[in-house]
Protein backbone atom coordinates (compact mmCIF):
# COMPACT_ATOMS: atom_id res chain seq x y z
CA UNK A 1 0.00 0.00 0.00
CA UNK A 2 1.43 3.49 -1.14
CA UNK A 3 2.04 5.82 1.81
CA UNK A 4 1.43 9.28 1.04
CA UNK A 5 4.62 11.51 1.17
CA UNK A 6 5.90 11.93 4.77
CA UNK A 7 6.33 16.02 3.58
CA UNK A 8 2.54 16.55 2.75
CA UNK A 9 1.64 18.05 6.06
CA UNK A 10 5.07 19.98 6.74
CA UNK A 11 4.60 21.73 3.30
CA UNK A 12 1.64 23.19 4.02
CA UNK A 13 2.44 24.24 6.99
CA UNK A 14 5.46 25.67 5.37
CA UNK A 15 3.57 27.06 2.52
CA UNK A 16 1.12 29.12 5.19
CA UNK A 17 4.37 30.51 6.81
CA UNK A 18 6.13 31.35 3.37
CA UNK A 19 2.89 32.86 2.49
CA UNK A 20 2.74 35.39 5.33
CA UNK A 21 6.66 35.85 5.14
CA UNK A 22 6.65 36.44 1.16
CA UNK A 23 3.79 39.15 1.63
CA UNK A 24 5.73 40.59 4.26
CA UNK A 25 8.87 41.21 2.19
CA UNK A 26 6.48 42.47 -0.48
CA UNK A 27 5.49 45.23 1.41
CA UNK A 28 8.78 46.19 2.94
CA UNK A 29 6.29 45.41 6.84
CA UNK A 30 8.57 45.97 9.65
CA UNK A 31 5.80 43.67 11.72
CA UNK A 32 5.82 39.60 11.15
CA UNK A 33 2.91 37.84 12.28
CA UNK A 34 3.46 33.87 12.92
CA UNK A 35 1.52 33.48 15.35
CA UNK A 36 -0.83 29.95 15.75
CA UNK A 37 0.67 28.17 12.40
CA UNK A 38 1.61 25.21 13.50
CA UNK A 39 5.24 25.92 12.81
CA UNK A 40 7.72 23.31 14.46
CA UNK A 41 10.72 24.61 13.32
CA UNK A 42 12.45 27.85 12.00
CA UNK A 43 13.54 25.61 8.96
CA UNK A 44 9.78 26.30 7.80
CA UNK A 45 10.51 30.37 7.46
CA UNK A 46 12.79 30.19 4.81
CA UNK A 47 14.59 33.26 4.24
CA UNK A 48 13.44 34.84 7.55
CA UNK A 49 17.11 35.81 8.85
CA UNK A 50 17.55 37.94 6.04
CA UNK A 51 14.68 40.20 6.62
CA UNK A 52 16.94 43.23 8.38
CA UNK A 53 13.87 45.33 8.44
CA UNK A 54 12.27 43.40 10.94
CA UNK A 55 11.09 44.98 14.36
CA UNK A 56 8.50 42.87 15.47
CA UNK A 57 8.21 39.35 15.19
CA UNK A 58 5.47 37.19 16.98
CA UNK A 59 5.75 33.19 17.04
CA UNK A 60 3.49 32.74 19.96
CA UNK A 61 1.09 29.58 19.76
CA UNK A 62 3.64 27.52 18.01
CA UNK A 63 5.03 23.81 18.36
CA UNK A 64 8.92 25.33 18.54
CA UNK A 65 11.24 23.45 20.21
CA UNK A 66 14.60 25.16 19.36
CA UNK A 67 15.14 28.56 19.02
CA UNK A 68 18.49 28.95 16.28
CA UNK A 69 21.38 31.32 17.18
CA UNK A 70 20.85 33.13 13.65
CA UNK A 71 17.78 34.48 14.76
CA UNK A 72 19.78 37.05 16.44
CA UNK A 73 20.63 38.18 12.52
CA UNK A 74 17.42 40.47 13.28
CA UNK A 75 19.68 43.61 14.27
CA UNK A 76 16.19 46.04 14.03
CA UNK A 77 13.67 43.76 16.05
CA UNK A 78 12.31 45.57 19.44
CA UNK A 79 9.60 42.74 20.25
CA UNK A 80 10.28 39.35 19.98
CA UNK A 81 7.19 37.10 21.00
CA UNK A 82 8.02 33.34 21.47
CA UNK A 83 4.98 32.92 24.03
CA UNK A 84 3.60 29.17 24.19
CA UNK A 85 6.33 27.31 22.46
CA UNK A 86 7.92 24.21 23.50
CA UNK A 87 11.31 25.74 23.52
CA UNK A 88 13.90 23.92 26.65
CA UNK A 89 17.10 26.06 25.60
CA UNK A 90 17.68 29.93 24.51
CA UNK A 91 20.75 30.48 22.26
CA UNK A 92 23.47 33.14 23.60
CA UNK A 93 23.55 35.16 20.74
CA UNK A 94 19.97 36.78 21.57
CA UNK A 95 21.26 38.84 24.28
CA UNK A 96 23.20 40.30 21.95
CA UNK A 97 20.43 41.73 20.17
CA UNK A 98 20.86 45.80 19.78
CA UNK A 99 17.67 46.85 19.89
CA UNK A 100 15.42 44.37 21.37
CA UNK A 101 12.98 46.10 24.17
CA UNK A 102 10.41 43.55 24.63
CA UNK A 103 11.21 39.61 24.84
CA UNK A 104 8.41 37.13 25.79
CA UNK A 105 9.36 33.48 26.33
CA UNK A 106 6.62 32.91 28.36
CA UNK A 107 4.92 29.46 28.72
CA UNK A 108 7.68 27.65 27.23
CA UNK A 109 9.95 24.49 28.63
CA UNK A 110 12.82 26.76 30.05
CA UNK A 111 14.80 24.49 32.82
CA UNK A 112 17.33 27.33 32.52
CA UNK A 113 19.07 30.36 30.87
CA UNK A 114 22.47 30.77 28.64
CA UNK A 115 25.72 32.02 30.10
CA UNK A 116 25.76 35.93 29.84
CA UNK A 117 21.93 36.48 29.57
CA UNK A 118 21.69 39.35 31.38
CA UNK A 119 23.95 41.46 28.67
CA UNK A 120 21.00 42.78 26.51
CA UNK A 121 21.43 46.49 25.36
CA UNK A 122 17.94 48.15 26.10
CA UNK A 123 15.91 45.42 27.18
CA UNK A 124 12.77 46.63 28.88
CA UNK A 125 10.02 43.98 29.74
CA UNK A 126 11.34 40.12 30.33
CA UNK A 127 8.63 37.63 30.33
CA UNK A 128 9.52 34.41 31.84
CA UNK A 129 6.02 33.31 33.04
CA UNK A 130 5.34 29.34 33.09
CA UNK A 131 8.87 27.66 32.87
CA UNK A 132 10.89 25.12 35.54
CA UNK A 133 13.63 28.04 36.24
CA UNK A 134 14.61 28.54 40.02
CA UNK A 135 17.43 30.39 41.67
CA UNK A 136 19.98 28.47 41.00
CA UNK A 137 19.33 28.50 36.82
CA UNK A 138 19.82 32.39 36.56
CA UNK A 139 23.34 32.96 34.96
CA UNK A 140 25.27 35.39 36.79
CA UNK A 141 24.72 38.25 35.41
CA UNK A 142 20.96 38.48 35.19
CA UNK A 143 20.78 41.35 37.20
CA UNK A 144 22.71 43.55 35.46
CA UNK A 145 19.89 44.61 32.82
CA UNK A 146 19.42 47.94 34.24
CA UNK A 147 17.33 49.04 31.40
CA UNK A 148 14.62 46.61 32.63
CA UNK A 149 11.37 48.25 33.12
CA UNK A 150 9.10 45.23 34.10
CA UNK A 151 9.92 41.45 35.18
CA UNK A 152 7.54 38.41 34.62
CA UNK A 153 8.67 35.11 36.99
CA UNK A 154 5.44 33.69 38.10
CA UNK A 155 4.60 30.33 37.94
CA UNK A 156 8.45 28.84 38.17
CA UNK A 157 10.19 27.27 41.10
CA UNK A 158 11.98 30.02 42.63
CA UNK A 159 12.51 29.30 46.63
CA UNK A 160 14.72 32.82 46.91
CA UNK A 161 15.31 35.23 44.75
CA UNK A 162 18.78 36.71 44.76
CA UNK A 163 19.84 39.66 46.87
CA UNK A 164 21.38 41.28 43.14
CA UNK A 165 17.97 41.87 42.22
CA UNK A 166 18.53 45.51 43.65
CA UNK A 167 20.65 45.97 41.05
CA UNK A 168 17.13 46.65 38.68
CA UNK A 169 16.69 50.11 39.65
CA UNK A 170 14.57 50.73 36.99
CA UNK A 171 11.82 47.73 37.46
CA UNK A 172 8.30 49.03 37.67
CA UNK A 173 6.77 46.18 37.74
CA UNK A 174 8.21 42.36 39.46
CA UNK A 175 5.88 39.51 39.07
CA UNK A 176 6.70 36.05 41.06
CA UNK A 177 3.78 34.69 42.05
CA UNK A 178 2.65 30.72 42.09
CA UNK A 179 6.11 30.06 42.85
CA UNK A 180 7.86 28.48 46.15
CA UNK A 181 9.12 31.72 48.17
CA UNK A 182 9.82 31.31 51.33
CA UNK A 183 11.39 34.51 51.90
CA UNK A 184 12.11 37.55 50.07
CA UNK A 185 15.68 39.64 49.98
CA UNK A 186 15.52 43.08 51.80
CA UNK A 187 17.11 44.72 48.57
CA UNK A 188 13.52 44.55 46.89
CA UNK A 189 12.97 47.93 49.33
CA UNK A 190 16.04 49.22 46.82
CA UNK A 191 14.06 49.15 44.17
CA UNK A 192 12.52 52.86 44.46
CA UNK A 193 10.30 53.20 40.59
CA UNK A 194 8.61 49.80 41.73
CA UNK A 195 4.98 50.10 41.46
CA UNK A 196 3.67 46.86 41.35
CA UNK A 197 4.93 43.34 43.26
CA UNK A 198 2.98 40.46 42.81
CA UNK A 199 3.81 37.51 45.55
CA UNK A 200 0.52 35.49 45.84
CA UNK A 201 0.78 32.42 45.57
CA UNK A 202 3.82 31.62 47.51
CA UNK A 203 5.31 29.95 51.42
CA UNK A 204 5.88 33.77 52.37
CA UNK A 205 5.23 34.20 56.05
CA UNK A 206 7.09 37.67 56.61
CA UNK A 207 8.28 40.63 54.47
CA UNK A 208 11.59 42.56 54.99
CA UNK A 209 10.65 45.56 56.64
CA UNK A 210 12.16 47.57 53.57
CA UNK A 211 9.80 46.88 51.78
CA UNK A 212 8.12 49.63 53.49
CA UNK A 213 10.08 51.79 51.62
CA UNK A 214 8.22 51.65 48.56
CA UNK A 215 5.10 53.56 47.42
CA UNK A 216 2.92 50.20 46.12
CA UNK A 217 -0.47 51.75 47.95
CA UNK A 218 -1.02 54.76 45.74
CA UNK A 219 -3.62 55.13 43.05
CA UNK A 220 -1.53 53.41 40.17
CA UNK A 221 0.37 50.66 42.09
CA UNK A 222 -0.31 47.35 42.95
CA UNK A 223 0.23 44.99 45.57
CA UNK A 224 -0.72 41.20 45.68
CA UNK A 225 -0.09 38.96 48.61
CA UNK A 226 -2.88 36.82 49.01
CA UNK A 227 -2.44 32.71 49.23
CA UNK A 228 0.79 32.84 51.53
CA UNK A 229 1.01 31.59 55.04
CA UNK A 230 1.68 34.87 56.59
CA UNK A 231 2.28 35.58 60.39
CA UNK A 232 -0.95 36.35 62.27
CA UNK A 233 -0.31 39.97 62.58
CA UNK A 234 0.14 40.34 58.71
CA UNK A 235 -2.51 37.75 57.79
CA UNK A 236 -4.83 40.33 60.46
CA UNK A 237 -4.00 43.67 58.56
CA UNK A 238 -4.11 42.32 55.28
CA UNK A 239 -7.93 41.10 56.04
CA UNK A 240 -8.47 45.12 55.96
CA UNK A 241 -6.70 45.88 52.91
CA UNK A 242 -2.70 45.53 51.69
CA UNK A 243 -2.05 49.44 52.74
CA UNK A 244 -2.37 48.33 56.24
CA UNK A 245 0.18 45.77 55.68
CA UNK A 246 2.45 48.56 54.60
CA UNK A 247 1.52 51.05 57.11
CA UNK A 248 2.30 48.06 60.11
CA UNK A 249 5.35 46.91 58.43
CA UNK A 250 6.84 50.37 58.70
CA UNK A 251 6.27 50.18 62.47
CA UNK A 252 8.68 49.45 65.36
CA UNK A 253 6.43 46.80 66.54
CA UNK A 254 6.85 44.70 63.05
CA UNK A 255 10.34 45.14 63.45
CA UNK A 256 10.83 44.01 66.28
CA UNK A 257 8.39 40.76 65.37
CA UNK A 258 10.46 40.29 61.93
CA UNK A 259 13.78 40.13 63.86
CA UNK A 260 12.27 37.08 66.43
CA UNK A 261 10.78 35.49 63.49
CA UNK A 262 14.14 35.39 61.58
CA UNK A 263 16.16 34.65 64.74
CA UNK A 264 13.76 31.84 65.01
CA UNK A 265 14.89 30.04 62.16
CA UNK A 266 11.68 28.03 61.78
CA UNK A 267 11.28 25.47 59.23
CA UNK A 268 9.86 27.10 55.92
CA UNK A 269 6.72 26.28 54.98
CA UNK A 270 5.55 22.84 53.36
CA UNK A 271 4.68 23.03 49.34
CA UNK A 272 1.56 23.32 48.90
CA UNK A 273 1.71 23.92 44.82
CA UNK A 274 1.89 20.43 42.59
CA UNK A 275 3.77 21.66 39.82
CA UNK A 276 4.46 18.09 38.40
CA UNK A 277 1.35 18.72 35.80
CA UNK A 278 2.35 21.93 34.42
CA UNK A 279 2.67 21.99 30.45
CA UNK A 280 5.80 23.48 30.99
CA UNK A 281 7.08 19.64 32.56
CA UNK A 282 5.44 17.60 29.41
CA UNK A 283 7.81 15.54 28.30
CA UNK A 284 8.37 16.49 24.70
CA UNK A 285 6.50 14.44 22.32
CA UNK A 286 8.97 12.24 19.51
Amino acid sequence: MNQAPVSCIPNAKMSKAKKVIDEAKEIQNPELDLADKGIASFEELPGLFNMLNITRLTLSHNKLQVVPPGLANLINLEILNLFNNQIEELPTSLSSMPKLRILNVGMNRLGSLPRGFGAFPVLEVLDLTYNNLDESTLPGNFFMMETLRALYLGDNDFEFLPTEVGQLKNLQILVLRENDLVELPKEIGDLARLRELHIQGNRLTVLPPEIGNLDLVSNKSVLKMENNPWVTPIADQLQVGVSHVMDYIRTETYKYVYSRHISADRQPPPKTNDKSKKISRARQQS
